[in-house]
């Protein structure tokens, strides 16, 4: 069965900020939440269908690449079991929509604890010629983040201390409690107070950092951009996006390319295309000319009797595919110029010309006053 469009199932546009797409999400999961539809089969179908939607379009890589090439983009990647909207981002939305109606973020009978969290991926835009596109290039790039605090190493401690286990909520980060509601009996939860959710409490806080675990970091890194990388391309720097939470693993870095555009040469995938100007003479006659490659020039010859739109195909002149499944052709599209100014001389010979030529040379004039005598006549 062919799968719904994910801005259909939450009810947005293809325009939808994050503030509207979190807004629909919100709505559509308190409705159709399995704790609030027992035993409702389409219900716990519609939830999962929803989750599969938000968890794409929440994600700005995910939503580009399903913008693009829609299902077959994300590669299944939506879903609660995904780990994205359907598991802690749903009960974070979730839970604040029950915390407002009973005090606490709605559990659903499962207790959430504060586990290791992945730091937040970064972007950056990198602007690059399009002959380093082409050949592959180095670049130095700096950027400034947050990162892990030098002195303490990430713990927020000051050196020679620990922290220690919150004596509230005894490491879960979380207060639980059973209230009675108009729905029956519920099971809510709410941050805890005295840790603030992080499950520790960090007595002598690091003087450099002031208990955070993170600092403020420029840093200079080396980017190896592939042959072949076009206009949009994406490098990803595993790693070196912001610190984990609770030790967590860090982000990642992503690297858009820029390309600026070439002079001469249009870019078709791999291949290249380049309009060629000829005058009337290297057309009529044929000619030996010079074409500009992206490796030099090549010389080429042009037959007797060329015509405008001709296209020549220079083999494996075109561009090193960034996956290393060969090389590119040049497409060399002719253009016959006509001169707008002559001497007086020039013109003699071109009219000398012309008393001693007749229409059987030119054959698509010849063709074309056919026709016109054909449907007239």
């Amino acid at each position: 069965m062919a799968q719904r469009d994910y801005y259909e199932i939450l009810g947005v546009d293809r325009s939808a900020d994050e503030k509207q797409l979190k807004s629909a999400y919100r709505k559509l999961a308190k409705e159709y939440h399995p704790d609030l539809n027992p035993d409702n089969k389409e219900a716990e179908s519609n939830f999962k269908e929803i989750n599969e939607a938000y968890e794409v379009l929440s994600d700005t890589d995910k939503r580009a690449r399903y913008d693009r090439f829609g299902h077959a983009g994300v590669n299944g990647q939506g879903g609660a079991g995904a780990g994205g909207a359907g598991q802690g981002g749903f009960e974070d939305i979730f839970g604040d929509i029950f915390g407002d109606m009973f005090g606490g973020g709605f559990s659903g009978g499962r207790r959430r604890r504060t586990g290791p969290r992945k730091g937040a991926d970064l972007k950056y835009r990198v602007t690059i010629e399009f002959t380093e596109a082409a050949f592959g290039v180095e670049k130095e790039i700096k950027i400034t983040k947050n990162d892990t605090c030098h002195v303490c190493k990430g713990t927020g401690a000051k050196a020679g201390t620990q922290k220690r286990t919150c004596p509230t909520c005894h490491g879960t980060g979380t207060m639980q409690q059973v209230q009675n509601t108009p729905f029956g009996q519920f099971a809510t939860q709410a941050t805890c107070t005295t840790c603030r959710g992080i499950g520790s409490i960090i007595e002598d806080p690091c003087g450099n950092c002031h208990g955070s675990g993170i600092e403020r970091k420029t840093q200079k890194l080396k980017i190896k951009i592939p042959a072949g990388v076009d206009n949009g391309s994406v490098i990803p720097l595993r790693g070196h996006g912001e610190p984990g939470e609770h030790g967590g693993p860090k982000g990642d870095l992503f690297v858009y390319l820029e390309v600026r555009p070439h002079s001469l040469f249009e870019r078709d995938g791999n291949n290249l295309h380049l309009e060629y100007p000829i005058n009337f003479v290297q057309a009529a006659l044929g000619d030996e000319v010079s074409v500009p490659t992206l490796n030099g020039k090549v010389k080429y010859k042009i037959p007797e009797g060329t015509q405008t739109g001709t296209v020549f195909r220079l083999r494996g002149k075109g561009i090193k595919d960034v996956n290393g499944r060969g090389v590119g052709d040049l497409y060399v599209h002719v253009h016959i110029e006509v001169p707008k100014r002559m001497s007086k001389k020039q013109k003699e010979a071109l009219r000398a010309f012309g008393e001693v030529t007749d229409d059987s040379v030119y054959e698509k004039k010849k063709g074309f006053f056919d026709k016109l005598k054909e449907t007239f006549e």
